[in-house]
């Protein structure tokens, strides 16, 4: 314990300015010199460069080449986010497995997609194959790439504490543990944390890359596949409710009498606009994509023009109690809701327009996301970053990322399903929501 009468120590300011500097960079629109992130960050310029210096060191800022100089005199070397420091965005969904690598900058390093229907699959031989995947990723990434962490992005209820599974009704799966079967699949310190697929997809429209926001702070985001997830983000923070559930909106009721769903309840919004519902209603085959459905309506198909018009009409009935609640201005359509963004988006409007009480003085917006597919395999790395970018000091002693080891790497880059796959660096753009 201690002495009363001594002198307390302060804590060391060095972490906190750390934080700032690095976060500064993150979010600068450009490549900022030491003399600017000094005067953003209030502080001196010595001080700026030392900090700076070991970031420098460290791997989480890079030194980029200086331009043409415009006037007499040594330029300033501009500065950037590390390119050499990455984490791996995991994601597992009713329709697909994606594997994910972002670095500081936003860019993907290397990703692998693959399109299969895991509707009632079992956990253990699908998160096997997830596990393949990564480690192809990992094993495509270029030298001197050092992966800081792992997050996975499931499409159900997450218990944030233990990291739990508690029911994703799409899969089939109840109470399972998938970071603790991942750990023992992925390289050693890849144990990834577990999160809701449209949380995790929303943060890809709230952060355009590590510490730089996103074109929307104040959205609904809808995260449509087989099944329907939502997020409410307000400010560029997902509101997770008290228990980390919120979200749901795939299972608000649209109709009480309507078909029954896989949660147990009836009627909810999944069942009218999710992928499997949508084609059923439009008579098509379940593997039909969204883009063959929007050319269907766009040709004057009436069933596929009257199986868009159902799950329009469910979408405003659902989307307005919620907009009447939380207030957010925008809708933003993911996943195969945003491939059929054309012609859904304006019919999605016109029911808000009615049915929510402030379109009089601000109509909603609905939108398609432009991200690519498995956003929340994107989110996934960017929660990952974030704590980077929060606390660098606790990274620049870290060790070399680990990498797949050479007895687990697979012998062939196919996988069951349909897939893509990319291992060089795309803009922040490019990322892969939803």
């Amino acid at each position: 314990m201690p002495d009363p009468g001594g002198a307390v120590p302060a804590p060391s300011l060095r972490p906190a300015n750390l934080a700032r500097v690095l976060r500064t960079v993150c979010g600068w629109d450009g490549t900022p010199s030491r003399a600017d992130v000094a005067g953003a960050t209030g502080t001196t310029r010595a001080t700026a460069s030392r900090l700076v210096d070991d970031l420098v060191a460290g791997g989480l800022l890079d030194e980029v080449e200086r331009p043409a100089p415009a006037r007499r005199g040594r330029p300033a070397t501009p500065l950037a986010p590390g390119a050499g420091v990455a984490a791996l965005g995991l994601q597992v969904d009713a329709g697909l497995l994606a594997a994910r690598v972002l670095d500081l900058r936003g860019r993907v390093r290397a990703e692998r997609v693959v399109e299969d229907d895991l509707v009632g699959s079992a956990p253990g031989p699908t998160l096997t194959r997830l596990a393949r995947l990564a480690g192809e990723v990992l094993a495509a990434l270029p030298g001197g790439v050092r992966v800081v962490g792992a997050g996975l992005a499931l499409p159900g209820i997450v218990d944030p504490g233990s990291g739990v599974l508690l029911r994703a009704p799409n899969l089939g799966w109840s109470a399972v543990r998938p970071a603790e079967t991942l750990a023992g699949l992925l390289p050693p310190g890849l144990v990834p944390v577990p999160g809701n697929e449209a949380d995790l997809a929303a943060r890809t429209v709230a952060e355009a890359a590590p510490a730089r926001p996103g074109g929307h702070r104040d959205l609904l985001y809808l995260s449509g596949q087989i099944g329907v997830g939502g997020a409410v983000v307000l400010g560029g923070a997902t509101l997770a409710g008290s228990a980390g559930w919120a979200g749901e909106i795939g299972h608000v009721c649209v109709d009480p009498g309507g078909p029954t769903c896989r949660c147990g309840s009836t009627g909810c919004l999944e069942q009218y606009a999710g992928r499997h519902a949508l084609m059923a209603a439009a008579g098509l085959p379940r593997d039909t994509t969204p883009r063959e459905l929007a050319d269907r309506v766009e040709a004057g198909d009436a069933a596929a023009g009257a199986a868009l018009e159902r799950a329009a009409w469910a979408l405003g009935v659902a989307l307005a109690g919620v907009l009447n609640v939380v207030d957010v201005p925008v809708v933003v359509l993911g996943g195969q809701l945003g491939e059929l963004g054309g012609p859904l988006a304006p019919r999605v409007e016109e029911h808000l327009a009615r049915r929510v009480l402030s379109a009089r003085w601000r109509r909603p917006r609905v939108e398609a996301a432009v991200a690519a597919p498995a956003a929340g395999a994107t989110g996934a790395a960017l929660r990952v970053l974030a704590e980077v970018v929060a606390d660098p000091a606790r990274w620049l002693s870290a060790p070399t990322a680990p990498r797949a080891p050479a007895a687990s790497r697979p012998r062939h880059a196919r996988a069951a399903g349909s897939s893509r796959s990319a291992s060089a660096a795309a803009a922040p753009g490019r990322r892969r929501s939803g």
